[in-house]
């Protein structure tokens, strides 16, 4: 049976990249308010600059939503030692933010194996990074690539990495560079695959992409026929 995509009037921007196991949230929203943390995770914090508070409060505030979507009573989120979130025992799931722009999508761990969203702004890498990021193919890939629906395939196939390493870490915990996995997008259906290069609990795994007002979206999950 195909996956079950959430597609009704409403639906965040991320959500729509995931099915319907994951509870995702989003927000634009400016207004910054204390309140909305547990003391566990102000403390969490420390001392930060006013654009990583933001971050923080908001990807908080979204992961709360999204795991009360989930039905699972409302618990602190805090950070491991790779300042991944650490959520319940009985959910998996991923934050991001950029420039104005957080969200948070959860599922049960009955359900979905991993899930890794990122947001980027959609525009070109910094100079030299697409280097540092990428084998050869994909470079070539980036240099040919029409027809995708955003403005850099170059940020892109980033983006696709980082939501790949929020999935892998959590149930590898090791890191995953970013040559070591290959990304393979088919061009105008918003989708990509990601091959894992290194043994592990993943192998490969299923993305959704799309560019919503100027910020660039990846996500992908995991379940249980994609693990090794």
């Amino acid at each position: 049976m195909p996956p079950r995509y959430r597609r009704h009037v409403g639906t965040s921007a991320i959500q729509e990249l995931l099915t319907a196991a994951v509870a995702a949230v989003e927000t634009r929203d400016d207004e910054v308010d204390e309140s909305l943390l547990w003391p566990e995770e102000r403390a969490a914090i420390g001392q930060v600059v006013p654009g990583r508070w933001w971050d923080w409060v908001m990807g908080r505030r979204c992961a709360r939503r999204a795991i009360a979507e989930l039905g699972v009573d409302p618990r602190p989120v805090l950070t491991g030692e790779r300042r991944e979130p650490l959520w319940p025992a009985e959910v998996v799931g991923a934050i991001t933010h950029t420039r104005g722009y957080a969200a948070a999508a959860v599922a049960r761990a009955t359900d979905v194996v991993a899930v890794g969203i990122d947001a980027e702004p959609d525009e070109p890498l910094p100079a030299g990074v697409l280097e540092r990021v990428s084998h050869p193919d994909e470079r070539e890939w980036v240099a040919a690539a029409r027809d995708l629906g955003v403005a850099h395939p170059d940020r892109l196939l980033f983006s696709a990495k980082e939501s790949v390493y929020k999935a892998w870490y959590p149930l590898a915990r090791r890191w995953l560079g970013f040559e070591q996995a290959r990304i393979h997008v088919e061009a105008g259906a918003g989708v990509f695959e990601a091959e894992i290069l290194v043994d592990g609990p993943l192998s490969v795994v299923s993305g959704r992409y799309a560019s919503v007002g100027g910020v660039l979206l990846t996500a992908v999950e995991a379940h249980g026929a994609e693990s090794v």
